[in-house]
């Protein structure tokens, strides 16, 4: 084989791969699940903590305003409950970031969404820094990252409004609501800015964010029409889009394997998970012994405590390098979400748990992600099918799928 030949192997090669990576947002299934089970975990954090919120992160707190206040000044995070004392003000803030969920949740204008479940995050988390059980960080930066993703391609009502409209039983090009929602919330920033509410930092952001989305309807909007110039920058903005998207994607593949990684490492080196004990301790401390009972039966075995001990490490140290061979990392995989479902259970974190299954899920195969959505269509569909079925007909309906992708 000569070197031009080899070379022209590498410029197809790189040519196929910026294709792939330019031309379509990779990994939707992936990104879909990642955002609902972040979603799904932030959510049910709310609400469980949602009788003990004023003193977790309202104005009934030990943690007070000043003590805040001086905190953020010195790090420059952002959150929204500085903006006001009042316990108006706070509740507001709550429950908007309990809506934000639901509506990431569901998938409903993703784009906006996971802008406004950011700031429901940052603003809650940043007010009182010292609540959380280490999934708070990990939902924290995953915040971040789902405001770079296209993750509403599948599994969310902006994908069924999306086939809706290719079937020509939408509204057309008009998109009145969100027109609606983009002006509301872009005064309801230039109220913030006007107010000084916001660092330049974070309102440059904003800003930005906000004049993308709305470039990017404007472009779409006109790109309908025969004009050549719309339509490329049309093209310009997806490839854009699938870039940052494709990124983010990468980012967070990156920081799950960064964190087993890190967890792994350290772990090795401490003299309790070297002679096989680590588990035991915890186990026996009130705090992290919701089930007693259970607690006593797992310690009660030495070999048991020494072999998921070891385990742990082994696993956490040896995922990222089973990367490279899908069976290997498709089992590790596994063990880990079981793992983190024991923590859940005998540990007494489950939101800490539910955190990092999340994360860990944009790792799951895509065969297997389509099957878990059309065994989940099949039974959404199931007694809708046979409540619109008339008496004596034995032919079954053919439900609208659009949902499961």
């Amino acid at each position: 084989m000569t070197s031009t030949s080899i070379s022209r192997g590498t410029e197809r090669g790189l040519a196929q791969g910026l294709a792939r990576v330019t031309g379509r947002a990779l990994g939707p299934y992936q990104s879909a699940v990642v955002r609902i089970g972040f979603s799904f975990t932030w959510l049910f954090f709310l609400l469980r903590e949602w009788p003990h919120r004023r003193e977790l992160y309202g104005p009934d707190g030990p943690w007070n305003l000043d003590m805040a206040r001086r905190m953020i000044d010195g790090n420059g995070a952002f959150t929204t409950l500085m903006w006001s004392d009042s316990g108006a003000w706070f509740e507001f803030v709550y429950v908007c970031a309990i809506a934000a969920a639901v509506l990431l949740l569901l998938g409903w204008r993703t784009r906006t969404m996971s802008v406004l479940f950011m700031v429901g995050v940052l603003s809650v988390q940043n007010r009182s820094i010292f609540m959380g059980d280490g999934g708070d960080n990990v939902i924290h930066l995953m915040a971040v990252y789902l405001v770079l993703t296209r993750c509403g391609q599948v599994w969310s009502l902006d994908a069924r409004r999306r086939e809706r409209s290719r079937a020509g039983c939408g509204t057309g090009a008009r998109d009145t609501t969100g027109v609606v929602l983009w002006s509301v919330l872009g005064t309801a920033l230039a109220a913030a800015t006007f107010l000084d509410r916001l660092s330049w930092g974070w309102a440059l952001v904003f800003w930005g964010m906000w004049t993308i989305h709305g470039v990017w309807w404007a472009v779409r909007r006109y790109a309908r029409e025969e004009n050549p110039a719309t339509r490329e920058a049309a093209t310009v903005l997806d490839v854009v889009a699938n870039i940052v998207h494709n990124g983010a994607l990468l980012v967070i593949m990156a920081e799950v394997c960064l964190i087993y990684a890190t967890a792994g490492w350290y772990k090795v080196q401490g003299s309790r998970w070297q002679d096989g004990t680590a588990l035991y301790y915890p186990m026996h401390l009130d705090y992290f012994s919701p089930w007693p009972a259970l607690s006593d039966l797992l310690g009660s075995s030495g070999v048991l405590v020494m072999l998921i001990t070891y385990g742990t490490v082994i696993v956490q140290v040896a995922f990222p390098f089973t990367l490279f061979n899908r069976r290997v990392k498709n089992v590790l995989l596994a063990l880990m979400m079981l793992e983190h479902l024991g923590i859940a259970v005998a540990l007494g974190l489950p939101f800490f748990s539910l955190a990092m299954i999340a994360a860990d899920a944009v790792f799951l195969p895509t065969r297997f992600l389509r099957w878990v959505g059309g065994w989940a269509g099949r039974l959404r569909f199931r007694r809708p099918a046979r409540a619109l079925r008339k008496p004596g007909e034995s032919g079954s309906a053919q439900p609208d799928r659009t949902l499961v992708g």
